[in-house]
């Protein structure tokens, strides 16, 4: 999470959607920078809401805008199902090495989520349960254009750093557990289609 002062805007880190990369770049400019622990890294709207605006709010005696970025719900999956084949994935039950993709999306659609397969879920992340979501969100496919309001909230131009790259593997779903996955997560594909829709009314 980053807090830009003078400007009024608060970048939310989504775990997965670019958020290291955005940090490393825009830390120096940033008044707070919030990188570790990964819980306050990566705080939703509704704990932002909820604990931190109100206290930024009332010390800047002015009202503050968030900022986040979205991925198209099953590349983000693929994200984290890549992110976690890597060789240094601290607890071996949060490893996906040896399983293929359709398994843990399978694994990510049971309740309880296995360990491996509990990564949250961007709509209730952007989302809070009164309904109020974060201000402007851009799709992650879209980067040019988050950039861009960056540019001009901020002032300067911004080159994003290659980081935190998980390694490449099969992401390909099968069309019954893709179908699954739609239906049993419709809130984040509403939500993305209406985060594409509002990126490309902008445009």
């Amino acid at each position: 999470m980053l807090v830009f002062w003078e400007q009024k805007l608060v970048f939310l880190a989504t775990p997965k959607a670019g958020s290291t990369a955005v940090e490393r770049a825009l830390e120096s400019l940033a008044e707070v920078a919030i990188a570790r622990p990964p819980a306050l890294k990566h705080t939703p709207i509704y704990r932002y809401r909820r604990f931190f605006q109100p206290w930024l709010e009332k010390s800047a005696q002015a009202e503050f805008t968030a900022v986040a970025l979205m991925r198209e719900p099953v590349s983000w999956l693929g994200s984290w199902y890549r992110f976690r084949q890597r060789e240094d994935v601290m607890h071996p039950a949060n490893s996906t090495r040896g399983m293929s993709f359709d398994d843990f999306v399978l694994a990510y659609l049971k309740k309880p989520r296995p360990g491996f397969a509990n990564v949250g879920s961007q709509a209730k992340f952007l989302l809070g349960p009164d309904g109020r979501g974060v201000e402007h969100i851009f799709p992650y496919e879209e980067m040019g254009a988050f950039l861009a309001f960056l540019e001009e909230r901020l002032g300067c131009e911004i080159v994003l750093p290659r980081v935190n790259v998980s390694p490449p593997a099969e992401t390909a779903l099968s069309a019954g557990v893709e179908a699954r996955l739609r239906a049993e997560c419709a809130e984040d594909f509403e939500l993305y289609a209406r985060v594409r829709a509002d990126a490309a009314g902008e445009g």
